[in-house]
């Protein structure tokens, strides 16, 4: 037997086994939690901040001379890197490294 047959035969042999493991995958009945929805899930419950971010989406290019919209990166930012006070400006930058400059 040769090189390309006996690759043929390999390739044909792991479409074989991933094309069973995915059908045993998809034929896998999902458990349901037992003690069902306790409270409304987050996407139902309004958001402001999700949705100013939304509004700032649509603006596009605009979005980068509102100030609502950098208020909202701020907060979006802050969230995000888990910083309990707010910034006060748009930019981090200077706190972080007037805290770098405290630490030495």
């Amino acid at each position: 037997m040769d090189g390309k047959a006996l690759a043929r035969i390999v390739a044909v042999v792991f479409v074989a086994v991933a094309v069973t493991a995915s059908a045993l995958e998809m034929s896998r009945k999902k458990d349901k939690p037992l003690g069902g929805c306790l409270h409304a899930p987050e996407a139902s419950m309004p958001n402001p901040l999700r949705d100013g971010l939304r509004r700032c989406q649509t603006l596009g290019e605009a979005a980068l001379r509102d100030d609502g919209c950098a208020r909202l990166w701020a907060k979006q930012r802050d969230r995000f890197l888990g910083l309990d006070k707010p910034s006060g400006g748009s930019t981090s930058e200077p706190a972080v490294s007037q805290s770098l400059h405290e630490a030495r």
